[in-house]
């Protein structure tokens, strides 16, 4: 088994972004994601990302595909990682496909998964009306009432995707104000579709195979919304599964804790994107590319000196 400088687990934009940066190392270099492009390749639209006045997410991730493999870095795509495990100063990975790799360090980018509401029904209608993904499933509910359950950029962003095709978009939120980018705010007060329902927490999701309304509570009361799809944006939380494999410590909301140089409390380990505590919990997709190239520099740095005293021991 041919030993590799770094193994980056994640392929999402902090992962590419370490990737292309490992590769201009000349660090022997692979990637394995369970999805290609993570969260961000989910986005209808971004319009914050440098470069691109707006593009749409998983054309920008591709873009990011495109130029780690034009470096000869190898992708294991829709690999699970059954096992990682640390030997003698290396790393081991096991996936699903029954490939085995060994590296000298690891750079853990694995982003973060769906939070979900927790709620009655919620699970049953998984797949049957109840949806985590606006950009995948907003073409089912066309001319349909739907619901979008969540306050912030990615709640706005889906609220406005669906109402250009679906006939009424209702945004709850159990505060008295979405706490989205104020241009985004203002889209959805400026759409004649779109219609705030406010302090309000989902409590129920009701139907028959098929979402049929959503029980919210609002001021004491509770209140049935007939609607044909709830669309849930209430965030993330980081994927732990790997982390707790490795030991890695984390901070109270479970967010991988990193120093500056993206390196962890296990020698060898580095992380980046949004499974981490850095950039200040400022969760976007530049800061993930921003922690992707650091991680990168300081596993160039952490390789070169194991190097350097293996040398002057011999």
């Amino acid at each position: 088994m041919e030993e590799l400088d770094v193994i980056i687990l994640g392929s999402g934009a902090a992962g590419y972004t370490a990737a292309i940066y490992a590769a201009r190392y000349n660090l022997k270099t692979v990637v394995i994601g369970k999805e290609p492009g993570g969260v961000a390749s989910e986005a209808a639209e971004i319009e914050n990302y440098p470069g691109f006045l707006k593009i749409n997410g998983m054309d920008l991730m591709e873009k990011f595909k495109e130029q780690v493999e034009s470096l000869g870095v190898k992708i294991y795509t829709y690999a699970e990682i059954e096992s990682v495990n640390k030997n003698n100063g290396s790393f081991t990975v096991k996936l699903s496909t029954g490939d085995e790799l060994s590296g000298r360090a690891l750079i853990v980018a694995l982003g973060s998964k769906r939070r979900k509401l927790g709620i009655p029904g919620e699970k049953e209608l998984a797949g049957r009306g109840v949806s985590y993904c606006a950009t995948c499933d907003a073409a089912f509910f066309r001319d349909k009432t739907v619901a979008v359950i969540g306050g912030n950029d990615s709640a706005a962003k889906a609220a406005l995707l669906l109402a250009e095709g679906s006939k009424k978009v209702y945004i709850v939120y159990r505060r008295g104000k979405i706490r989205a980018e104020p241009i985004l705010v203002d889209r959805c007060e400026s759409n004649e579709k779109i219609e705030f329902i406010y302090n309000a927490v989902p409590v129920e999701i009701k139907g028959d195979n098929v979402v049929k309304s959503l029980v919210i509570e609002q001021d004491g009361e509770k209140k049935e919304i007939e609607v044909d799809g709830i669309f849930v944006e209430i965030g993330s939380e980081p994927e732990d599964n790997i982390t707790a494999m490795l030991g890695l410590e984390k901070d109270e909301a479970g967010y991988t804790e990193v120093n500056a140089d993206m390196s962890t409390n296990v020698p060898g380990v580095f992380a980046a994107g949004d499974i981490t505590t850095g950039s200040n919990k400022f969760r976007q997709l530049t800061t993930s590319v921003a922690e992707g190239s650091i991680a990168a520099e300081s596993v160039y740095k952490y390789i070169n000196k194991i190097k350097n005293e293996k040398n002057k021991s011999e």
